[in-house]
Formats: C-alpha cells, structure tokens, sequence
C-alpha cells in the first residue's frame, strides 16, 4: 500500500529524511500542492536537532516505465538520476535530496530542494514583480537549452532516442488508442507526416519545457522542473514547444508569452554554437499543437466503468482539444496574397 494521507506521508517522509542525513529529525509544514497533473507533490521542511528548516519538495510519481517505442514516461528513480545528470552539466534543475525505495511506502518518488519562485504562468506574465524577469528570460532559455543539449547521455541509456517519425509512430498509436476521430486530426497528422525533417545529431531534450515548468524569480529563471517525459531526439523541439501558443498563457510574446524569437535564437546559437532553423522549430511548434490535441482528447475520452465520462475536469480538457488544432492550422497554412486592386 501506498501512503496517501497526511500522517502516513509524514511518517514515510521521517524515515526517507532520517536515511538520507544519518539523524532523525522532524517532518513539518507538510502542505499538498496544486501543480502537477500526474504527480502528487508535497511541500515540507525537515528539521534536524539543532539546525533550522530545510525547504524540501516530495514528487510521488506514478509506477511507469515506457515500453520501447511508445511515449517516454520516466520512473522516478529514471527522473531523478536524469535531473542530477542535468544539474552537474550546468543546468538549473532540482536538486535531488533522496530517491525513494519500497521500504519507506511512499510509492516510486523522490525528494528534492525547494526553490522558491512563481510557476503560475499567468502570475508571470503579468505582474509587475517579474517585469524585469519576462525581459531576460528568452535569453536565459536559450542558454538553458543550449546546456541541456550538450548534457553528456552516457549515464542515461534508459531514455528513449526517437526520430521525428518515431515521435508521430507514437503519437499516432495513442490517437488510435482512444478512438477519437475528427478531421482537423486527420489532417494534422498527415500534415505532419509529410513533413519530417531530415535526421540531425540527436542531444538530449526536456520534450516539455515552457513557461509553467520553469521557476521564475524577479531575476528570471531559477529552476526547471518536470523532466519525465524527456528524450535524446531533435534539439528544436524544445524551441518549438516553448513557443507553442497554449503555453503563453495569454502573453504577448512569441517565445512562452513573455520574449521573442529572436531574442531566443540568439542567445541560443550564442550558447550552442548551433545554428537555429527557424523552419525546423516551426515543425515542432505545429508538432507540438498536435500532441496537445491528442492529449486532450486521451483526456475527455476516459470513461468510468459505466461508460460514463471520467471526470467533468477531463470531459472540459478535452474540450479544449480545438484550441491546438486552431493554432496548428494557422502555423501550417499556406501564406495568402494580397488580393489585386482594380485600377
């Protein structure tokens, strides 16, 4: 069994903490968050006799390990090795305290630092606290991408390395799995289907970063967060995704609502060395729109066992599967000319 209520994450939460630091010590302020839409998260503190307390997150994950060819799906153990791996190469994410075990009862999972920030994309896109942030922050990804692509992958010979075919062979199958038929989809992935980019030299890529996953401080970013569904494929599809409109949250800025893209480009070829094609990261954009919309519709299509829809929260998500069909249909459309004046 896994621990779910407050005393029992508690409880677990002594013995992974007491493991970790050698000492017993004490769980407090533990608080269920909000974010996250397939983890559980818990924000505590630890404190240890004779030292103050230390901020701490938990991330009980989902048991899960994708079968080859099928959507990466990290376990948590893979995710944590991946954000530690990610961290010594120069990128700002977690700092991964403990990972946990079966004996501790809490579910696959692990415990990191906590990094205080905003992750509400509407709250950074528009108050005035992170005024000066929304103007660093394309150049601060684009160095962050830049050094997530360089991050050596020997150690992680658990991520899958998909092509962009590979990536649409899986996609595909999830669509198919949940018997959603609409034209718009139809559509979509035929599009994408003849436009495959030739191969590049694949580099580790985050798959889902974007204004949402990132911890924003009035600096800029301070942490990146969710790496589960990472991969070693195309550097542009991190590009891509961040530009994604779904992921703007009503911002001005092409670049995750608050940058733009030639902000982005350049510092990223400035950190990379690699030349940024802009064509290339349009097909991630639109590919990205369409893994959106079938998301959506896995979501709204989940049943209960008496054929009734799962959840009105899943009925609604799915709903907004025309959100990213519409915004892929107007990155894909063919420029129109200006009609001819009679004179």
């Amino acid at each position: 069994m896994v621990a779910s209520s407050s005393d029992e994450i508690t409880a677990g939460l002594g013995r992974v903490m007491a493991r970790r630091f050698g000492s017993p010590g004490e769980v407090r302020g533990l608080q269920r968050l909000t974010a996250g839409g397939t983890k559980a998260t818990w924000s505590f503190d630890w404190v240890a006799p004779g030292q103050g307390p230390q901020p701490l997150i938990l991330q009980q994950t989902p048991a899960r390990c994708a079968a080859a060819g099928s959507v990466p799906k990290l376990s948590g153990a893979q995710e944590a090795a991946l954000m530690q791996t990610a961290r010594a190469a120069g990128t700002p994410a977690p700092v991964v305290e403990a990972v946990l075990t079966p004996e501790d009862g809490l579910g696959e999972g692990y415990v990191t630092g906590r990094v205080a920030g905003e992750t509400l994309g509407r709250r950074i896109l528009r108050d005035e606290a992170f005024a000066e942030a929304r103007a660093r922050m394309a150049g601060q990804c684009g160095d962050i991408l830049a050094t997530i692509h360089r991050t050596p992958t020997a150690e992680l010979s658990f991520l899958q390395t998909f092509t962009p075919a590979e990536e649409l062979a899986a996609y595909r199958a999830l669509l198919d799995g949940c018997g959603v038929r609409h034209a718009a989809l139809d559509h979509a992935v035929a599009w994408i289907g003849r436009h495959l980019p030739p191969p590049v030299p694949p580099a580790l890529v985050h798959a889902d970063f974007r204004t949402g996953n990132l911890v924003v401080g009035p600096e800029g970013v301070r942490c990146v967060l969710d790496w589960e569904i990472a991969r070693i494929g195309d550097p542009m599809q991190d590009l891509g995704v961040l530009c994604m409109r779904t992921w703007r949250f009503g911002g001005p800025g092409e670049v995750g609502g608050f940058g733009a893209r030639d902000g982005l480009y350049a510092a990223y070829e400035s950190a990379s060395g690699r030349r940024v094609d802009p064509q290339r990261v349009r097909f991630w954009e639109a590919f990205a729109n369409l893994k959106w919309a079938i998301a959506c519709a896995r979501r709204g299509s989940q049943k209960r066992p008496n054929g009734r829809a799962a959840s009105l929260e899943l009925a609604a998500i799915g709903r907004r599967m025309e959100e990213p069909l519409w915004d892929f249909l107007n990155l894909v459309a063919p420029p129109q000319s200006a009609p001819e004046v009679a004179l």
